[in-house]
């Protein structure tokens, strides 16, 4: 949509330009430009269908798009002067453009006919249906206009006289002196739409025969030079803008068509600028206003932008300056560092000779304690070795001494193997005793179970235990049953008696009244009495609960002002509170299904009258209702009917209407009230009949309540009897149970001795298989004579390695004393060498104390000049450009201060140079941060909006200047346009209104022509007003309000005033004289005559089937009388009107002579 909105405007802006255009044109005087072309498959169509153009002659235009424009003036005010018609030939009169001469063959109802118009009033006449309107369609069409300006058939085969294939059309027109006449010639095929042309005997196309009607100024189509009879009563009917046009385009300056186009054209596109501006203006006004509430937001954002980006050069200066002082630090340190490496240098060279002598020493008595080492290390390897031989020497001395007492105790513990044995004997002839000895009878029994009692014994009594568990739960159950019966008849007695009690109640009254009353909104009462924490504010209970009459011989007059629903309702005291509680209390889940009764008009009985009057006036019909109160879910058919907007409905003695709001959250509410009457303020006593009630139902509980003890004993003493024959099973169980543990006992007893019988044996076994005492004495002899052999050899071993420690020693001790005078030497050469290097040390602890200093300083500025370089590359352009600039100037002052030092000039001026150092770089930026903490932050999109809609408003400036431009344009135009076609039409129109109002004053009415102006040039009009009678006022034309006779007065004397300023070169207008009364149409005729028959006057032609006696004639007229019909006899010179015209007049001339 918003597509085809921008594509008109296009089109409009397109229009207002090339009106622009044409305005502009005209300022300048250029010549006009005719384009008489039209669409060539439009005319090709059109000739094929035989039917001429119906839009007439073509209009001007400016350039190939097609739009018109004024003629060219001269000095802007003056236009020239107005030319009529063609030149009229002083020959015979004729105007270029008149018909000369007019041939029809087969032509409705002409055979053939041939006659010749005059140049000035031609009036045709004949009886009705004779063929005088054919005569105007045969000029229409043979010029080919359109059968459509006709009124008649569209089709031009319908014009050929029925019964013959074909016929034609042959008018000549009259062309400028000095050129032949113009013939065109039509035919007419009575099967065919089609028709051909011909040019003065040349076959021609309709296009070219249409461009020749408007190069001659023929204006067929235009009902104020050609009204067919049929056409008469559309005169009247056309608009007061079509009358305007269409009179500009008969009569007048030539150029009022073009200007008043121009003017609607330019008036549009002026309107359209105008609504563009307004609402563009309008449109700036908001967009100012809105940028104007957030300035300050702006402001404040740009403030905080200039302090980020004041940090952000900060960020970028702070790494590079201190890069720069760390830089030049580290040139300083790089000189010393350089002086102080030559000089420990130097110091070093000195001290090189003594120290190699120190280093000589040192290598001897390095030497020397290796070898001392060495040596040491031996004699300690030959120390452990006779370490080692006396320690084996020891063992083995012990091991002597074990064999010695093993060999003097070897005869005791033979003597104990021997006694182990036989008890080993002895103990296991008694457990085997043991063993052999048969198992009790009992346990047997027990154990072998060859019949099975045992086990079925205990199946038994699993089967026993089963029942009782069974029997056991199933009288829990029922006990608690009949507890659970007991507690719920508690219940009841104790709300009983609490009913009791609160039948004293006032309150309780009311609420019982109330519940009498409408049983669902007491429920609603308790409910809410048990749910006001849900609610903000107190929920204010119905008026029947609420409201007290203390007089009560007041009641009555109480309740008559009050309705039923007014005591149901609710009081909320808030709109959350009153949501909330139609929500809780109302829309309540649904049912299934309805199950209403029926409605309320089926269960009716009455006359067919008062049936439709009932469902009509309460909808009867349409009241849904059951008899049962619980059959309905009431909430739910609340919301069924509240989804059809509302509607009544009647659940046992309750009557619900159910409405919708029809405003807001169309909110549902439900007003009830009960079907029978009831006086809910009167004063009534406690009601008896409930009191009986609730004693009864307390007797009758109580009377349960004992038959349920009486149970519940009986189930308790069920219970102690099933307790007791548990423990019997219990007990013939367990005995059960201690005889199978006996027997199992027994037998685990006799396979545990057996397993301590075999133990036994194999220890026995044992035993007798150790060797004899005889033959480990022996062996242990033989291992004492071993054990002194090898303590003889260690022995000799010893001595010998002791005597290589003796040689160890002497050359140990040898080396040692030429350790010690090495050492000497060294110690004094060390203690010269350490006075020499006190100065080399020194100046080695101040180069390697600058040194740090200077790798320190390399090191912080190569992280300095990294750091540096991230900022440069991570800033932004412009920051690096900035920065850039202040460092050229800093580096050109440095060294311009640098040559006035050296050269002891004046230093120069360091104004506009940047010469802060890092720390102050670094305090300039804490103080930009604190006060950007100061400034708030503003949202990025405010900020964007804001600049977004500062160039809309700029670009919307410059686009309003330019349509304020282009409207003053346009406006400029249009008021040269109308300086123009205001007073030419204004001239016009006077012209014709005069004339207009002096012919109606010559029959005694009134008439008057106006301009009706309006801001809309397209609205622009010709108003006709008229009076024909002496009692009426001046009443606007139209086709509803004269009669047909005045309409046709009217439009007869319209034309004929504006006949003197028509351009065309012949009018027609066909019976126009119908239904005037006789005076009318006589002035009319006399009114004709004058103005046709001027010196100046085009070609009329005034068809009329009848005439009045003594009307005026003049010599100018010619009038043609149409002589046609089926009895014409066929010899051409019989029955010839002419002669008989000229017989009449004879002979009234010879009557007349006669007379005198």
């Amino acid at each position: 949509m918003e597509k085809v909105k921008q594509q008109q405007t296009k089109v409009k802006e397109e229009n207002a330009r090339r009106a622009r255009a044409r305005v502009e044109e005209q300022e300048r005087g250029d010549g006009l430009d005719v384009d008489a072309d039209a669409d060539t498959d439009e005319e090709e169509d059109f000739d094929n269908q035989g039917s001429g153009s119906p839009k007439g002659r073509k209009r001007a235009r400016a350039n190939t798009d097609g739009d018109s424009r004024p003629s060219q003036f001269q000095d802007g005010t003056s236009c020239a002067p107005r030319s009529v018609t063609l030149p009229r030939d002083p020959k015979d009169n004729f105007i270029p453009g008149s018909i000369v001469r007019i041939q029809l063959r087969n032509f409705v109802t002409y055979d053939y006919v041939e006659f010749r118009p005059g140049p000035y009033l031609n009036m045709i006449i004949g009886p009705n249906g004779t063929g005088k309107s054919s005569i105007a369609c045969a000029i229409a069409l043979g010029l080919n206009f359109s059968p459509k300006v006709l009124g008649r058939a569209d089709e031009i085969s319908a014009y050929v006289k029925n019964g013959t294939p074909d016929g034609h059309i042959e008018i000549e027109l009259k062309t400028p002196a000095g050129k032949p006449n113009l013939v065109i010639h039509r035919k007419l095929v009575a099967y065919s739409k089609s028709s051909t042309f011909m040019l003065n005997g040349k076959n021609a196309t309709g296009k070219e025969v249409s461009q020749r009607m408007a190069e001659l100024g023929v204006q067929v189509g235009n009902l104020c030079s050609f009204l067919p009879q049929d056409k008469v009563s559309e005169f009247a009917m056309m608009t007061p803008q079509q009358l305007l046009k269409e009179t500009q385009k008969a009569a007048g300056d030539t150029n009022l068509t073009s200007w008043h186009e121009t003017l609607i054209e330019a008036g549009k596109e002026s309107s359209l600028i105008k609504e563009k501006v307004a609402s563009e203006q309008s449109q700036l006004t908001q967009m100012n206003a809105r940028n104007a509430a957030i300035e300050h937001d702006v402001e404040r954002y740009h403030e905080r932008r200039k302090i980020e980006d004041m940090i952000k050069i900060l960020e970028v200066y702070i790494p590079c300056a201190s890069y720069r002082e760390l830089l030049a630090r580290y040139h300083e340190l790089k000189v010393v560092q350089r002086k102080m490496h030559q000089k420990v240098l130097r110091l070093k060279a000195k001290n090189e000779p003594a120290h190699e002598l120190l280093n000589v020493l040192k290598s001897d008595l390095k030497e020397r304690e290796r070898t001392r080492e060495t040596r040491k290390r031996d004699t300690q390897k030959l120390f452990r070795e006779m370490q080692q031989m006396y320690d084996s020497n020891e063992k083995m001395e012990n091991h002597a001494d074990t064999l010695q007492s093993k060999l003097e105790h070897l005869v005791q513990a033979e003597r104990d193997r021997q006694r182990q044995i036989r008890d080993l004997e002895g103990k296991i002839q008694r457990m085997e005793a043991e063993y052999n000895q048969p198992l009790p009878d009992e346990v047997v029994v027990v154990l072998e179970d060859k019949n099975g009692a045992i086990k079925r014994q205990k199946l038994e009594l699993v089967r026993e235990r089963n029942d009782i568990r069974s029997r056991r739960g199933e009288c829990d159950s029922r006990l608690r049953e009949k507890l659970e019966e007991k507690a719920v008849i508690m219940r009841k007695i104790e709300q009983a008696q609490r009913n009791l009690h609160q039948l004293d109640s006032a309150d309780h009254q009311k609420l019982q009244r109330l519940a009498q009353f409408n049983q669902d909104t007491a429920d609603a009462v308790v409910w809410l009495r048990s749910n006001k924490h849900r609610f903000k504010k107190d929920i204010i209970e119905p008026a029947i609960l609420t409201l007290t009459v203390p007089n009560i011989r007041y009641a009555p007059a109480v309740e008559s002002v009050m309705s039923g629903d007014r005591f149901k309702t609710f009081v909320a005291q808030c709109r959350e509170d009153y949501d909330l509680l139609n929500e809780l209390v109302n829309d309540q889940e649904e049912l299934q299904a309805l199950h209403f009764d029926g409605y309320l008009s089926d269960f009716v009985s009455c006359p067919p009258g008062m049936l439709w009057f009932l469902k009509n006036d309460i909808s009867l019909h349409r009241i849904a209702v059951t008899l049962n109160n619980n059959s309905v879910d009431v909430n739910r058919a609340t919301q069924a009917v509240a989804r059809s907007g509302g509607a009544t409905f009647i659940v046992g003695s309750v009557i619900n209407n159910v409405s919708r709001s029809r405003y807001g959250r169309k909110a549902v509410s439900n007003v009830t009230r009960e079907v029978r009457p009831a006086k809910l303020l009167a004063n009534h006593g406690v009601d008896a009949d409930a009191k009986r009630r609730f004693e009864s139902e307390i007797v009758q509980h109580k009377v349960d309540v004992a038959a349920h003890d009486e149970e519940i004993g009986r189930f308790k003493e069920e219970e102690r009897k099933i307790e007791a024959e548990a423990k019997e099973h219990d007990k013939r169980g367990a005995a059960i149970q201690d005889r199978t543990d006996a027997a199992q006992r027994a037998r685990a007893l006799k396979e545990k001795l057996n397993l301590a019988i075999a133990r036994e044996k194999i220890m026995l076994r044992q035993k007798r298989a150790a060797p004899s005492a005889d033959q480990e004495r022996e062996d242990i002899r033989a291992e004492l004579v071993g054990v002194a052999k090898k303590r003889v050899k260690v022995v000799k071993d010893y001595l010998a390695i002791a005597k290589k420690v003796v040689v160890e020693q002497q050359e140990t001790t040898r080396i040692g004393l030429e350790y010690l005078q090495i050492s000497a030497n060294r110690a004094f050469l060390d203690e010269l060498c350490k006075r020499k290097d006190e100065k080399y040390n020194q100046a080695m602890e101040e180069f390697a104390e600058i040194d740090a200093e200077y790798n320190d300083a390399k090191k912080h500025s190569k992280d300095a000049l990294n750091e540096s370089r991230d900022a440069l590359n991570n800033t932004t352009d412009e920051i690096r450009e900035q920065y850039n600039e202040a460092m050229a100037k800093r580096t050109e002052y440095e060294n311009a201060l640098q040559t006035a030092e050296s050269n002891g000039t004046t230093p120069p001026s360091a104004e506009g140079v940047d010469l802060r150092t890092a720390d102050e770089y670094r305090a300039e930026l804490e103080s930009q941060e604190a006060q950007l903490e100061l400034v708030s932050k503003t949202q990025p999109g405010v900020i964007e909006q804001y600049e977004k809609r500062k160039r809309d408003i700029e670009q919307l400036e410059k686009t309003l200047e330019e349509r304020q431009r282009n409207a003053a344009k346009v406006e400029r135009s249009i008021q040269l346009t109308l300086d123009h076609w205001k007073p030419a039409l204004e001239k016009l129109i006077g012209s014709i209104g005069q004339k207009f109002s002096a012919a109606f004053d010559r029959i005694g009415c009134a008439g008057e022509i106006r301009i009706s102006e309006n801001e809309d040039y397209d609205k622009w009009a010709i108003d006709i007003l008229v009076k024909f009678r002496d009692e009426e006022k001046l009443q606007l034309l139209t086709g509803q309000r004269q009669s047909g006779g005045e309409r046709s007065l009217t439009t007869i004397l319209y034309l004929m005033s504006l006949t003197e300023e028509a351009r065309a070169p012949f009018s027609l207008v066909d019976e126009i004289n119908q239904g005037m009364d006789q005076r009318a149409e006589r002035v009319v005729h006399d009114n004709m005559v004058d103005v046709t028959c001027k010196d100046d006057s085009a070609q009329y032609f005034l068809i009329t089937p009848k005439l009045l006696p003594d009307l005026k004639y003049h010599e100018r007229m010619k009038i043609l009388c149409v002589n046609n019909g089926e009895w014409l006899p066929e010899e051409t010179k019989v029955g010839n009107l002419m002669n008989l015209i000229e017989g009449f007049l004879s002979t009234r001339r010879n009557t007349t002579a006669n007379g005198h």
